[in-house]
């Protein structure tokens, strides 16, 4: 299984209907995500750009994508965002592995990661 962060931002009618009724979001989302095999490892309300924010393990990036094409399908949602994310130990494999295909890479332009500096104008 594989982390997934997700950031949710729900419409204004999304909230209206949660203000009157106010249902678990869990209990809201949970049956989808268990006819995928997925489990909610924490779940947030928010402040901010996201208005509930967790973290979810999928088995596959496809579960994760049919999560995300659910939920935002109908309707409720002003924004939905799922972020893959890696352990510590993923995160330095990459390094590694990025560090070696840095070696082969060209880039299309060369640049000077050096800040250049210009005369001042008198």
């Amino acid at each position: 299984m594989a982390h997934y962060m997700i950031e949710v931002g729900y419409t204004p009618q999304a909230w209206s209907g949660q203000l009157d009724t106010r249902p678990n979001v869990l209990d809201r989302i949970r049956p989808a995500l268990d006819s995928m095999g997925a489990k909610v490892e924490c779940l947030y309300y928010a402040f901010g750009d996201a208005d509930l924010v967790g973290i979810i393990d999928f088995k596959t990036p496809e579960d994760a994508a049919g999560f995300a094409l659910a939920v935002t399908a109908a309707g409720s949602l002003r924004s939905y965002k799922t972020t893959p994310l890696l352990t510590i130990e993923q995160g330095m494999e990459s390094m590694k592995r990025g560090a070696e295909a840095r070696k082969k890479y060209t880039p299309p332009v060369a640049i000077s990661v050096v800040e250049q500096k210009t005369p001042a104008h008198t």
